[in-house]
């Protein structure tokens, strides 16, 4: 999910920030020109930091910047089909819930929260699954799987698919405990749907 990249790239330095310190510069100018963007093979930058190496400028004609040569770390965020993540329930809407996964939010379409059916409960803020009487609000710890990724050009646009339907997913608390389910002579009406005399 978190990775840390070591890139090579090439800067210009403008004069105003001629006499400062040469690799300070450079980290100022790398985290403006890199953190926040959304590189399809690297995934969301989220920081620059440590320049190692930055080679002498070099001056183009008519240019009064200085160019360089550096290479430095980066730390990225980036996400996989079929890769499980715990996230924080972030928003309850009509048609699902969002979960924080680190920078971004991925949506849990109601029909990948679980087999139950789910009311929302618009007073309380809450999903109940009627069957099992569970529950989901914002603030809940899940686990979640990825389903599908479209990245774009930037965070706001990139949709991210997740799902809780898979067993041990969902809330931790849900592998600990009984399903509750009601009794099937509740949908049959008074003494259930098997006769209680001898066959």
């Amino acid at each position: 999910m978190f990775y840390v990249y070591t890139i090579k790239d090439t800067i210009s330095i403008p004069p105003a920030h001629f006499g400062e310190d040469l690799n300070k510069a450079a980290e100022v100018i790398l985290r403006k020109r890199h953190e926040r963007l959304l590189e399809k093979d690297i995934g969301i930058i989220l920081a620059v930091f440590n320049v190692r190496e930055i080679s002498d400028g070099f001056i183009m004609p008519g240019d009064p910047s200085t160019h360089h040569d550096v290479t430095f770390d980066m730390l990225a965020f980036n996400l996989d089909v079929g890769e499980i993540l715990m996230g924080e329930v972030s928003e309850l809407v009509d048609f699902g819930c969002f979960v924080r996964l680190g920078p971004i939010d991925g949506l849990v379409h109601l029909s990948q929260i679980t087999n139950d059916f789910i009311t929302n409960d618009r007073k309380s803020g809450t999903f109940v699954l009627r069957n099992s009487g569970r529950t989901i609000k914002k603030g809940d710890v899940v686990y979640v799987k990825v389903s599908t990724i479209s990245l774009k050009n930037n965070i706001k646009d990139t949709k991210i698919a997740l799902t809780m339907r898979p067993d041990s997913l969902g809330k931790y608390e849900w592998t600990k405990e009984p399903i509750k389910t009601k009794d099937r002579r509740d949908s049959r009406g008074p003494g259930g749907g098997r006769p209680r005399g001898r066959r």
